[in-house]
């Protein structure tokens, strides 16, 4: 991605600490980053440590720098603005245009995409004049994220809590690469979406498992999360991935877990994505004692039973309307190419959409980025460049779109 020029607004919340996280992220990426911060910011972060992390002087007044007429130039010059935390106060200032300082001075001159990071106790986050803030900030074009679940400031847990900076910055990196990548498109439909890779026991120690590391579900669900679904995630094996804000995450371990786990989520779900990467065999038995190698006894036989087909489970058991998205992680060989088995599986599994992956040689597992197709039952196929995992689940959810208000998908 190109160097970009983004504002960091700060601004006076507990949270404002983990502004510093987000950009280090965010100049790590390679990006110009400008901290804006309010006044009551600084008595969190000293505008020191903002000046030493970005390379830029840091200002919270429009009478500093007069003749460069800051208070215009910051906002006008800026790819993307980003207010890490968005107190109540600065989502009412923002909202009804008051500016009073030269972060909301900003927020009105800024042409480019504006997000907003919310943080605050759970009772100021409900109340109807946040909510309304947040409506109308909505309404113009800002994209106002969820805030997340969990320990607020003292000993109050709810919802409130700042997203993860990891997410944060991933989310910005999304805007950057595309600004359209967070329209509220999925407002009102419940979505489930399963990730990382199961684990099949053969003894108290060892088991059978895969490379995923459930990155590209976790992008899935914090996308539609914040694009308005209603979002489940049943995650294998990803407990060192932070949580999406706005998600409600279930964590489990074989396949036969995940599978009872996706079969309940999908009775009320209206999008299902089987994005986890699950074991297709299980041990026949397991073995209660750890399995040793011994010189005077034969090596072990290791049987092994087939897993049940979740995803053409789901297919055979879909509600009307309900859509179902599966991944394929392919291979070619001398039967055939990627896409050549993909769309064969497509077939066979009877899935209104179909991400497949080609993977080996650091492609799909454990990296950072990802690539591919998206297949459809209606016979459209369409590339996917290489991109952050974020990206590649914008993809899907603008297919899922589009595909759901098409006379074909109308009809599912």
């Amino acid at each position: 991605m190109s160097k970009k020029k983004v504002v960091l607004g700060v601004g006076g919340g507990i949270a404002a600490y983990k502004a510093c996280e987000v950009l280090r992220g965010l100049t790590e990426s390679g990006h110009d980053v400008r901290v804006v911060p309010t006044e009551a910011a600084l008595n969190f972060v000293g505008a020191a440590t903002f000046e030493a992390l970005s390379g830029h002087p840091v200002h919270t007044g429009v009478f500093t720098e007069v003749p460069e007429v800051q208070h215009v130039r910051v906002g006008k010059e800026a790819d993307l603005v980003l207010i890490v935390p968005a107190t109540a106060n600065l989502l009412a200032k923002a909202a009804h245009g008051i500016a009073d300082d030269l972060l909301t001075n900003t927020l009105l001159t800024a042409r480019c995409p504006v997000a907003f990071f919310p943080a605050m106790h759970t009772e100021m986050w409900e109340h109807a004049a946040t909510q309304h803030n947040v409506g109308l900030l909505r309404s113009r074009g800002a994209v106002v994220t969820e805030p997340a679940a969990g320990r607020l400031t003292g000993k109050d847990t709810g919802k409130g809590r700042l997203a993860d900076p990891e997410e944060i910055v991933d989310l910005a990196r999304l805007l950057l690469a595309n600004p359209d990548a967070l329209p509220r498109d999925l407002e009102g439909r419940r979505v489930v979406v399963s990730a990382g890779g199961t684990r099949e026991p053969l003894d108290p120690v060892r088991y059978l498992g895969n490379r995923s590391s459930g990155k590209q579900g976790y992008a899935l669900a914090r996308v539609a999360a914040q694009r308005g679904a209603e979002v489940t995630l049943i995650a294998a094996h990803t407990v060192a991935l932070p949580p999406p804000a706005g998600v409600e995450l279930e964590h489990v371990s074989t396949a036969e877990q995940l599978r009872q786990a996706v079969h309940q989520a999908a009775k009320a779900a209206d999008v299902v994505v089987m994005a986890a990467a699950v074991a297709d065999f299980r041990p026949a038995s397991f073995a209660e004692h750890k399995i040793k190698k011994s010189d005077d006894q034969p090596d072990p036989t290791i049987v092994l039973d087939r897993n049940a087909d979740i995803l053409a489970e789901l297919v055979a058991n879909r509600r009307p309307g309900q859509l179902i998205v599966g991944f394929a992680a392919e291979t070619g060989d001398e039967r055939g190419s990627v896409l050549d088995h993909a769309r064969a599986k497509l077939k066979r599994k009877g899935a209104d959409l179909l991400v497949v992956n080609a993977v080996g040689d650091g492609k799909a597992f454990e990296v950072e980025e990802n690539s591919g197709w998206l297949l459809s039952s209606n016979g459209a196929e369409r590339a996917i460049p290489l991109g952050a995992k974020s990206q590649l689940a914008a993809t899907v959810w603008d297919t899922v779109v589009d595909f759901s208000t098409s006379p074909v998908g109308h009809d599912r």
